[in-house]
């Protein structure tokens, strides 16, 4: 069982302040999340999404909230962090995250991951690790990569624009994908949660894959974050018995054109020690532009 230190070390702000520079945003805030997400289009995807979303600074799922640092006296939004089943920091270095870890403590309710730039994820991940709150893999080094232009391999014309007759497919090589990335099934805890997400992103257009005649997938990937500027490709996956034919290059490269039909760039983040997806993705034509994080618990 998790224990959660009683001691005053978790105040997000020193000792002989008033002033909390930590606060829940709230619909009056909206505008300066907007400006503050803007200043990395890339990095900042996810919660860009969000907000366009729910139009808000206000997050629409419950127990969800978007935490704010605020500095200049409480006037100005210097950094953010989402805080709901995923805690994702926002143009935090690792000072402001410490503040957020500092809260999040404070207000604990378990959560899936913290993901987002190497810094803050870290700082706050060490955070919770003083709170004697424990991960369960640590992913410390995960090269951020963008795509612009056009792919340099040729695209394979198999793959497509997933549909929903082919949801119960789809929806076996995602959980696939998931046991084989994180080590457990997303299944555990109860199905209907997975089954809504794959069925919204097919439904939305942000499913990509190729079916045999017969019905099995032989590639899927998804757009997990889309806004105007930027997507945000996940859930890349092969079928175990399509692998070493040297089939991904030309699929990725499909995936590339199908993304930019929402945002002209296409981005993704992917283990340091995956050394062999990452020259798939440079063989394509991606960019390192950062470096990401991920804690799992």
């Amino acid at each position: 069982m998790t224990r959660l230190s009683r001691v005053a070390p978790w105040l997000p702000f020193p000792k002989g302040t008033h002033h909390d520079p930590v606060r829940v945003l709230a619909h009056r805030d909206t505008d300066a999340l907007r400006a503050l997400v803007a200043r990395d289009r890339v990095a900042n995807v996810f919660v860009d999404s969000l907000i366009n979303e729910n139009n808000s600074a206000v997050p629409q799922s419950p127990g969800s909230v978007m935490l704010g640092f605020f500095e200049d006296d409480g006037v100005r939004l210097a950094a953010a962090c989402w805080v709901g089943s995923n805690i994702v920091p926002i143009e935090a270095d690792a000072e402001r995250a410490t503040c957020f870890g500092h809260w999040i403590v404070a207000h604990w309710q378990p959560h899936a991951s913290i993901f987002g730039p190497a810094e803050p994820t870290l700082a706050l991940m060490d955070v919770l690790r003083n709170a004697g709150i424990h991960a369960q893999e640590i992913r410390a080094n995960q090269p951020l990569l963008t795509i612009s232009g056009p792919p340099l391999v040729e695209p394979s014309p198999s793959l497509a624009v997933s549909q929903s007759g082919q949801f119960s497919e789809i929806l076996v090589a995602a959980a696939a994908m998931f046991e084989e990335e994180v080590g457990y099934s997303p299944f555990l805890g109860g199905e209907g949660n997975y089954r809504r997400r794959v069925a919204w992103l097919i439904n939305h257009g942000y499913s990509f894959s190729h079916n045999e005649p017969r019905g099995d997938v032989i590639f899927k990937a998804d757009l997990g974050a889309v806004t105007r500027y930027a997507t945000q490709v996940q859930g890349v996956w092969m079928n175990p018995a399509y692998r070493s034919q040297g089939l991904s290059a030309g699929y990725m490269a499909a995936v590339v054109l199908l993304a930019q039909n929402h945002a002209p760039v296409t981005s993704l983040y992917v283990n340091d020690y995956n050394i062999r997806a990452r020259a798939l993705y440079e063989r394509v034509g991606f960019e390192q532009v950062g470096t990401f994080a991920t804690v799992l618990f």
